[in-house]
């Protein structure tokens, strides 16, 4: 069997890799090109373009790289002609995956999409696009089933692939604690993405709060897309502990954190960090995200529970003042208590493990079936 993944931001490529893996352990003789990052080439998928090369944020990066990206497609569709996979698995990246995926109809590809484009929050007319160039979507919030069934799309709710992830265990965030603190020291956790456009953003806001905080040990979460140098040229001589690809091992020893807005917020919930949840975006982004996203909240967590569980920062807002009196908040046991209580609940909401496991069943069943 010959397939095709697309991949083309950090989280894509390590919900593409767990998803291969039991692809792989239920098929023998696969053959698999795509765009994705290490966690895919690690299992010897033969990238034609790194997500080095395509994680790109906002509509102002999105603008300025344009010509990138359409050299990528034209990359990747000819990489597709020349391949002729059985099918090509869409993971997430809707802008890109969405384009790709109605040019693989009309090339007779079959197109499995995994983990919806967020159409419930915006550009709802997405949602004919993807009924007309998906053969099957695989969703993974418990919302999603139920909203394409109003608009007369029939998908397969798997779970999220996060409680796979973690439920792994193995971190080692005692370790951590060891070699990073000091005697009744607490250890706030920086995670300020991925890309380096919202690094530079969101990192030197993070560190405001550093000097009111002086009993706390504050430690950055390094992107695996990003080098070391990145980090010290922001960092300057601020004396900050960086732990590289390290992101779980670094919630698993956390008491509290700081979270850009994105993935990373439902993986710090599913560690049961209490959070503040960051994002500041270029005006322009901001102006028109605020003019055409239809939801209350920025994070998974309050999205999924539908309610307030971790407080959102939002551009002006996220400043020194309000930084400090959330992590305060946070610091209060009573606070921290109701907030891992939630955390509970969100569980709950997300289904059982074993995702990737039902999304590859699900795949090969269709793919299998005359």
């Amino acid at each position: 069997m010959k397939l095709f993944i697309i991949a083309g931001e950090p989280s894509g490529d390590l919900h593409g890799k767990n998803l291969l893996q039991e692809i792989q352990r239920r098929t023998s003789d696969l053959e698999v090109r795509g765009v994705g990052g290490d966690g895919l080439a690690g299992l010897g998928v033969h990238l034609v373009r790194h997500i080095r090369d395509t994680n790109f944020m906002g509509f102002v990066q999105v603008v300025r790289n344009l010509g990138k990206i359409k050299q990528i497609f034209r990359d990747v569709k000819a990489d597709l002609l020349q391949f002729k996979p059985d099918a090509v698995i869409l993971i997430d990246y809707p802008g890109f995956n969405l384009r790709i995926a109605k040019f693989c109809r009309e090339q007779g590809i079959k197109v499995l999409f995994y983990i919806s484009p967020q159409v419930w929050a915006w550009k709802k007319n997405r949602v004919k696009k993807i009924q007309r160039d998906v053969d099957r979507m695989f969703v993974i919030l418990p919302f999603e089933k139920d909203f394409y069934a109003q608009e007369g799309v029939e998908v397969d709710f798997v779970g999220h692939p996060l409680l796979d992830e973690i439920a792994e265990g193995g971190y080692k965030g005692k370790e951590v604690r060891e070699e990073l603190l000091g005697e009744k020291q607490q250890l706030i956790a920086l995670l300020p993405g991925s890309r380096k456009q919202e690094i530079t953003r969101m990192l030197p806001k993070m560190l405001e709060v550093q000097s009111d905080f002086p009993d706390a040990k504050f430690v950055i979460a390094g992107a695996p897309s990003q080098e070391p140098a990145f980090y010290q040229e922001l960092l300057g001589n601020a004396e900050v502990a960086i732990l590289h690809n390290q992101t779980y091992e670094l919630l698993d020893a956390a008491d509290y954190a700081l979270v850009t807005s994105g993935t990373a917020t439902l993986e710090t919930a599913l560690f049961g960090v209490p959070e503040v949840v960051c994002y500041a975006g270029s005006s322009l982004s901001v102006w028109l995200a605020r003019r055409l996203i239809k939801v209350k909240y920025i994070s998974l967590v309050n999205l999924i529970m539908d309610r307030e569980v971790v407080k959102e920062l939002i551009q002006q807002e996220l400043n020194r003042t309000n930084l400090k009196a959330e992590l305060e908040k946070l610091m209060d046991p009573v606070q921290g208590q109701q907030i891992r209580q939630d955390y509970l609940a969100l569980k709950a909401k997300l289904g059982n493990a074993g995702a990737s496991a039902r999304a590859a069943e699900g795949m090969l069943e269709f793919l299998q079936t005359p």
